[in-house]
């Protein structure tokens, strides 16, 4: 194909991003992967390689379903905006409003999971902090903190076969905040809890408001908070980064929990996908709310939700030192569910001003270029997601193939 071709981007250049992932499965570090890339609406490259299931020799195909975890957070930020186009909350509403039991949440001081001091915040939490992870939550997971080990000893934020997101609202409120809202930018449990918000305003369940309102208007019949019935074959097995850059099973997807509905419907990191279903809402952020005729968000909403959102439009970096995110710290400000460059020379990577991505803990990755007209998304099934520097090469490897 010419250099002329629709999507204005070099097909021969675009092939060094499938030798590159085919390296990865050959040296045994990817199980296998999946890579779609668009550009004005057309489909520019498409790669597969590897394997979905190692032990069942299963290949990894284009329908495969995979768990995206963290590429829950913008789904389910989108859903929580639809809601706030029907002016049922306001972005600067305080939490406490609407979560009751969370009016006199304080601040952790000093000591240790076992013996501490609190303080009272500078300000209330707001709607808004829990999309930009300023809220003051955090994760257990992180082990960076104090207030880390305490959501670890009440189990909080994790995939638990009884928990439910009330419970996690009501351990959350006997907790201290680990930092004052606002002050900070810090992964967290925050969109587990927009979630919870989600089925307040909609007086519906997170999965049942998500699949009416987004997936099935989309097209994204794969997407949901279980494989869907009949699917079982194509869900993919997890694997984590072992010793010798080894592979070891993390969840067989013959006795996987997200085979049935889960109780804790996790608008952080509970769905599964297939690379084509997250096209199509990915599409629909680059189509400014739309697509194929279906408008989720109205275009200035959009428009909104991928702006920087932190204090003085400034970077993470600036925001204190973070344990953990999906996305670089220097030149990367952080909106409504969604990272968003702000100074690719920052950054260090092949970028635009105005991208924004996501990605998820088993190394699943998106990004929408509007400067570019462009739409990457990225599938595997390794944990953790910093394994490998995966992300930072494929904006490499996709951004030297534009031609126009």
């Amino acid at each position: 194909m010419s250099a002329h071709a629709p999507h204005g981007m070099s097909v021969e250049r675009l092939e060094r991003l499938g030798r590159h992932l085919d390296r990865y499965v050959s040296e045994g570090r990817l199980p296998g992967y999946a890579c779609l890339v668009s550009r004005h609406g057309t489909e520019a490259w498409f790669g597969a390689g590897g394997q979905r299931d190692l032990a069942r020799a299963r290949p990894l195909t284009r329908d495969t379903l995979f768990r995206i975890y963290s590429m829950t957070k913008p789904v389910t930020s989108v859903a929580l905006m639809t809601l706030y186009e029907q002016g049922l909350f306001q972005l600067d509403d305080p939490v406490a409003r609407y979560i009751p039991a969370w009016r006199d949440l304080r601040v952790f001081a000093g000591g240790d999971a076992e013996s501490f001091s609190v303080c009272a915040p500078d300000r209330p939490m707001l709607i808004k902090d829990l999309f930009t992870h300023t809220s003051g939550l955090t994760y257990g997971f992180l082990h960076a903190h104090p207030v880390d080990a305490m959501y670890r000893a009440r189990g909080i934020g994790l995939l638990a076969p009884r928990q439910t997101l009330a419970d996690m609202i009501d351990a959350l409120a006997e907790l201290p905040l680990q930092f004052s809202p606002g002050t900070r930018w810090n992964y967290s449990v925050a969109t587990d809890v927009l979630g919870y918000l989600v089925e307040l305003f909609a007086d519906q369940d997170l999965d049942d408001y998500i699949r009416t309102t987004i997936t099935a208007p989309l097209g994204m019949v794969d997407s949901a908070f279980a494989v869907p019935a009949g699917a079982a074959e194509r869900f993919a097995a997890c694997y984590e980064r072992a010793a010798g850059n080894t592979l070891r099973l993390q969840d067989d997807p013959a006795t996987s929990s997200y085979l049935s509905r889960p109780s804790f419907l996790s608008g952080g990191g509970g769905m599964v996908s297939t690379i084509d279903d997250y096209h199509r809402f990915a599409r629909m952020l680059l189509g400014e709310g739309a697509l194929d005729g279906v408008r989720i968000l109205g275009r200035k909403t959009l428009a909104y939700m991928t702006s920087n959102h932190l204090p003085g439009n400034c970077d993470l970096a600036a925001m204190g030192q973070a344990a953990f995110a999906e996305t670089p710290f220097e030149g990367i400000g952080f909106g409504l569910g969604f990272s968003v460059v702000l100074d690719p020379v920052a950054a260090n990577v092949l970028d635009s001003p105005g991208e924004f991505a996501w990605g998820g803990a088993a190394s699943t990755y998106f990004f929408v270029d509007p400067r570019e007209d462009l739409v990457v998304v990225f599938m595997t099934q390794l944990l953790p997601s910093s394994a490998y520097p995966i992300r930072r090469q494929l904006k490499t490897l996709v951004y030297q193939a534009l031609v126009d």
